[in-house]
């Protein structure tokens, strides 16, 4: 009887203290689960560390230890998303390089998946972060729930398995700028959520930081909600009443007491500084809209290639935008 196939995909960048570690970890823990075969696959997004030194020992250790270099860095969501595209398996699981992700959750996720949910999702319910990070996190995630038109997955980041049914809509997809968080709130199948308390990081430093951040908010923000524009449009609804009503208000003083009362400049400048700055605000905003809408448009490729390792001659497997 054919062994069914798990992909285990690890994207990292600069994780030369973990990379050794994680796929030891992973390997120990598949080889308790001999009613499967697997591959596992590291996609390097360039990293200037000693990464891919050691991913070339690894790989020329065990052959079932796959790995993809970018030529490139190409950003936190497009090298994972590829590399999920490029996975061989029945199912791939996506795991962090840091052990923030934990490895010992597989089980678990093959027996749903054995169960028949095409996806089964790894949910933090508590972090051993920093509790101001958590809230603010919480905060994000409740925010872009409340304004979405998909139903959003709670601290969800793409830490899960993913049926092969649905790795193939990936492929299709062709989007040069994907949110797999999102992308599996909308388009996913029968999903399953796991709770668990996400660990520190085991060695190194996070990559993640307010840019970083921001980007990921503002991703999720221009391809799932129009909370932004509609803010914007409240928002200048509430400014012109707002300004009419100080304006009137200032017309009827001098009308009445149009000998004692003099206000000055303060009214015009106070309505003009207020509106000018949230106009400055909302085309910021809307220039997000558009850098989304024109990424989408150019249809450049996820990532672009430099090497693989231990492919055997595989071809690609995911078709890229023409």
């Amino acid at each position: 009887m054919t062994r069914k196939k798990v992909s285990i995909m690890i994207p990292c960048y600069n994780e030369e203290e973990n990379i050794a570690a994680i796929t030891e970890a992973v390997v120990q823990q598949m080889e308790l689960l001999p009613q499967y075969d697997y591959e596992i696959l590291c996609i390097d997004n360039c990293s200037t560390d000693n990464t891919r030194p050691l991913l070339r020992e690894i790989c020329a250790k065990n052959k079932k230890i796959k790995a993809i270099f970018n030529v490139k860095n190409f950003g936190q969501f497009n090298s994972p998303y590829y590399g999920l595209c490029q996975t061989s398996g029945d199912c791939a699981i996506s795991i962090c390089a840091d052990f923030q992700d934990p490895v010992e959750m597989i089980p678990e996720f093959l027996k749903y998946w054995e169960e028949g949910y095409q996806i089964v999702c790894g949910v933090k319910k508590s972090s051993r972060e920093r509790k101001c990070m958590f809230r603010l996190r919480t905060l994000y995630y409740r925010l872009i729930k409340k304004f979405s038109a998909v139903d959003q997955i709670e601290h969800f980041t793409g830490f899960g398995l993913y049926d092969k049914s649905f790795v193939e809509v990936l492929r299709r997809l062709e989007d040069p700028t994907p949110f797999i968080r999102g992308i599996v709130a909308e388009l996913g199948g029968k999903r399953k959520e796991i709770p668990y308390e996400q660990p520190l990081r085991r060695a190194g430093k996070t990559h993640n930081n307010w840019y970083t951040l921001y980007d990921a908010a503002m991703l999720s923000v221009t391809s799932y909600t129009k909370a932004g524009m509609r803010i914007a449009v409240f928002a200048g609804m509430a400014m012109a009443i707002l300004s009419f009503l100080v304006g009137l208000v200032y017309l009827v003083m001098k009308l009445v007491y149009w000998d004692r009362f003099d206000a000055g400049q303060a009214p015009t400048i106070i309505i003009v500084s207020l509106m000018t700055s949230i106009l400055l605000a909302f085309m910021g905003f809307l220039g997000e809209y558009i850098s989304a809408i024109n990424m989408r448009m150019m249809h450049r490729p996820l990532v672009v290639e430099e090497e693989r390792l231990n492919f055997d001659g595989d071809e690609k497997t995911e078709k890229e935008p023409e």
